[in-house]
């Protein structure tokens, strides 16, 4: 027996040594040579550093490069910033003004997690403050939250690079991109130089931390070091990814307003590249257009985002007395207790081409529409009707509702708009003015609703676009609802534009319609040299309060 109890422990230790060896064997397979990272070599470009300037042009912007054998990744450190690539590049913006000097970490991480590191000394001059109403824009008084504005046409969009027209060669329309994973993303700069990314805005448990998705480009979205996600095309729609913070600042390069996110930290759409945002545009209140070039610079990205949540489309309206109408129901002549005219040329404004008649051949009621009509007289001229209610019905606050085709040429300019009674003493844009329905000359699949003001005027106003590729072949109903305390766009019962009304602005007291269609101009454009006539035909008008 004692020989058997010995025989069975020799068997199980030798089986124990096997095991062992296999198992360091796998493990040798598995881990490889451990490696540590040699000859790191970091450089540092200091953007429009040259002769003349040392340090920089004032932004404050600087390219570091990393190199080192048998690496897999670098890792880039000032304070608590901190940025990973694999491919041993960062950008910093250092922000503090004046002449400074800054030291970057670098560290080189080989297999195993076995790293090398070294330090980069870099003098940077700063000389950009922003101004005091782009920050109180971007955070408010201490954090603002910023969403793609996901119901204006052209939200979302590439060009070539350099360009000067955002989305000139696509432009996302109204929710077209709903569910890929960009949508419920919020981006909030606060105060203190943080900027945090929510991948999932719809989670309204406060207790919980449900991690949403995110959209981004199918060559660089690897960067984000997530996995998963849809492959469309070019795309990556859905990745899953979790909320994560970085640091922004804001830089003037060459001049041009710029917000710089460190690490992976980008907007809307992942793109690669520097994470810098040019601000394009910031003239609309709650609106920022942003353009920043792809990794690769093979284009530039175009997103519009504002820091106003979603309008319900859940529409109620207060006005349901209707006070005043016009059908159209009597052909002819429009009715002259509803309507007189302004007459001429001059280009109102607007360096428009037409002249404005109450000719029948410009305006006439037929078949139970009002039909305006843009006529070619030869020679570069043109003739047109521009109808409107002042001195016959005016108004304080109502929802107005148009129910139009518009001309389909290009080069046309239909609008549907309201006026500040009291222009002639309290001048444009003082009188205030409410664009219920504009439509660009070289765009006839979209409509814009706009309300002009001192605030915002001359030159700009507070706009917002929408999706209507019928809007030349279909009748389609246009509202604005305008209260003491907003002033609400529609097309077809659904809200698109909502500007905040009160005391301040000069919407509290009576504004007078306006029908007409323009030539050229701001918003016609180029006329079609071919062009000979056509027609903004009008269904009805009415007002209730």
């Amino acid at each position: 027996m004692k020989k058997m109890k010995n025989l069975k422990n020799i068997f199980t230790s030798l089986l124990g040594i096997l095991l062992l060896t296999v198992s360091c064997q796998d493990d040798e397979a598995t881990v490889g040579d451990l490696l540590t990272p040699t000859n790191l070599q970091v450089t540092a470009v200091i953007v429009g550093q040259d002769a003349n300037n040392p340090n920089g042009d004032g932004s404050g912007v600087v390219n570091f490069t990393a190199s080192a054998d048998d690496t897999i990744t670098y890792r880039f450190v000032y304070e608590a910033n901190q940025q990973t690539d694999p491919a041993g590049t960062a950008l910093f913006t250092f922000s503090n003004l004046g002449l400074n000097s800054y030291t970057v970490t670098v560290i080189a991480f080989g297999t195993g997690g076995i790293s090398t590191s070294t330090t980069i000394t870099v003098d940077v001059l700063a000389t950009y403050a922003p101004p005091m109403e782009l920050i109180d824009k971007l955070v408010g008084t201490s954090s603002r939250s910023w969403r793609i504005k996901s119901e204006q046409q052209g939200h979302f969009g590439l060009g070539p690079v350099g360009g000067s027209v955002p989305t000139e060669w696509y432009g996302a329309g109204p929710e077209e991109k709903v569910g890929v994973g960009m949508y419920d993303d919020r981006y909030i700069f606060n105060a203190d130089g943080t900027f945090t990314f929510v991948t999932n805005n719809t989670n309204d448990d406060p207790t919980t931390d449900i991690s949403g998705t995110v959209f981004g480009r199918a060559s660089f979205i690897d960067e984000l070091g997530g996995s998963g996600g849809n492959p469309n095309g070019d795309d990556i729609e859905n990745l899953p990814y979790d909320d994560f913070s970085e640091t922004w600042a804001l830089i003037a390069p060459g001049g041009v307003e710029t917000i710089t996110l460190t690490g992976n930290g980008f907007i809307g759409y992942y793109t690669g590249g520097s994470h810098t945002y040019e601000i394009f545009d910031r003239s609309v209140p709650n609106e920022l257009v942003l353009r920043t070039t792809d990794g690769n610079s093979g284009f530039d990205w175009w997103f519009i985002i504002t820091s106003a949540e979603p309008a319900s489309n859940n529409f109620q309206t207060q006005y349901n007395n209707l006070v005043w109408q016009d059908e159209f129901d009597v052909d002819g002549a429009p009715d002259a207790a509803n309507w007189t005219y302004d007459l001429g040329a001059g280009g109102w404004g607007n360096g428009e081409s037409q002249t404005y008649t109450n000719s029948a051949d410009n305006v006439v009621v037929d078949g139970g529409f009002l039909k305006i009509n843009a006529i070619s007289t030869g020679g570069g001229n043109y003739t047109s009707a521009r109808l409107k209610s002042e001195n016959l019905y005016e108004f304080t606050n109502g929802r107005v509702e148009v129910r139009a085709k518009l001309p389909a040429s290009q080069g046309t300019w239909p609008a549907i708009w309201a006026l500040g009674a009291d222009y002639q003493t309290n001048t444009w844009p003082g009188c205030g003015e409410i664009d219920i329905m504009e439509q660009k000359g070289q765009d006839k699949n979209t409509v814009l609703a706009t309300v002009h003001h001192p605030g915002v005027s001359p030159g700009a106003g507070d706009g917002a676009a929408t999706s209507l590729p019928t809007s030349t072949t279909e009748f389609h109903n246009y509202t604005v609802e305008w209260t003491p305390t907003a002033i609400t766009f529609l097309v077809d019962d659904f809200v698109y534009h909502t500007v905040e009304n009160n005391a301040t602005l000069p919407f509290d007291s009576d504004f007078f319609l306006i029908l007409n269609i323009a030539m050229g101009g701001t918003l016609g454009g180029t006329i079609d040299p071919g062009f000979t006539q056509d027609t903004m035909e009008i269904d009805y008008v009415r007002v209730y309060q």
